[in-house]
């Protein structure tokens, strides 16, 4: 008798069992099919032809966290918005019709935000947190004017890739931070007055236009101690308004700033010893500025800063694109 009840709890207990397991990969099934559905295109119109009207609505929309990249379609016209990707949305791309006629502005600038010396890190027409952000066929701008420190982008992620943009602005364009965070842009058309190249990102500028307004800075790098890449800029053109005579390279915003040229076009705007020390002689010892194989009237090395360095062709191999971003590779994803 006693074997007899053993057999049937055990019939009882397998049957249970199956369908318990039936049951969860039920649910299972359905849950993680709910979760992999979300919407993974959206396209901006201000004519209201697609998903939003303005581009925050569409970032606001997207899946936080997502697996596949989520891209957001930006048809042509004047955006007047600032516009945040948040760390809780990485793989966003935002994708523009084109590059002069899809157009994000607004006019934040140092003192209308006044908030304190730290005022000019509120003043972004885009800010980007979210890792693995595109950017591709836009204008991005900070319409201001020349009234002091205001921000067209900033970029406070990893792995970036910024395409075939515009990014306008005067004093303080373009702001890249994080410690180690990789960005690349190509193809880009960049223009400013003072520093309007500054932070202490690890960012490569690959066929840039670096268009300066002003004579004054182009960059002002605050790499971080211990980081072996700040900015590099490789096979760029680096052109003037025509009064414009008296450019320099860089100066250290902090004082381990490192900015490299590899093979840039040179205007006659920059300035024959081509360096800043930023009134800092103690700067000299720990900034690290280098040139290799430049061209173009700008480019004069033997009248360079004794401080700065021309590359032998050996260095400039430590400037290859994977060695500056180590596993990541900015057309692969």
């Amino acid at each position: 008798m006693w074997v007899d009840q053993y057999i049937i709890f055990m019939q009882w207990n397998r049957y249970f069992t199956k369908g318990i397991g039936f049951l969860f990969i039920f649910i299972s099934l359905f849950t993680g099919s709910a979760h992999a559905q979300y919407k993974r295109n959206f396209v901006v119109a201000k004519d209201g032809s697609g998903d939003y009207t303005t581009i925050q609505a569409a970032i606001d929309a997207s899946k936080s966290f997502p697996y596949e990249r989520i891209t957001i379609h930006i048809k042509n016209g004047v955006y007047k918005e600032k516009v945040r990707v948040p760390e809780w949305n990485p793989r966003i791309s935002l994708v523009g019709e084109s590059r002069e006629k899809t157009i994000i502005t607004y006019d934040d600038y140092f003192n209308r935000i006044d908030r304190g010396r730290n005022s000019t890190f509120f003043t972004s027409t885009l800010l980007v947190q979210g890792n693995e952000f595109h950017a591709e066929n836009l204008t991005i701008k900070n319409s201001a004017g020349p009234v002091g420190q205001a921000i067209a982008l900033t970029v406070d992620a990893d792995k970036v890739m910024i395409s075939n943009c515009r990014l306008l602005g005067n004093q303080d364009t373009v702001y890249l931070t994080g410690k180690g965070d990789r960005q690349y842009f190509e193809n880009c058309y960049i223009e400013g007055t003072t520093d309007f190249i500054f932070g202490q990102a690890t960012a490569v500028f690959q066929g840039c236009e670096i268009h300066s307004k002003d004579d004054s800075y182009i960059t002002a790098a605050s790499t971080a101690k211990g980081v072996s890449y700040g900015f590099v800029f490789k096979d760029c053109r680096l052109t003037a308004e025509k009064d414009v005579t008296q450019v320099y390279l860089g100066r250290p915003w902090r004082k381990f700033a490192r900015t490299v040229f590899l093979k840039c076009w040179m205007g006659n705007h920059i300035r024959p010893e081509g360096w800043d020390n930023w009134s800092n002689p103690e700067n000299e010892k720990t900034a690290y500025y280098a040139e290799y194989h430049n061209n173009g009237p700008g480019y004069k090395p033997e009248k360079r800063v004794a401080w700065a360095h021309q590359l032998t062709a050996k260095e400039a191999r430590d400037y290859r694109i994977n060695e500056i971003f180590g596993n990541w590779n900015p057309k692969s994803n």
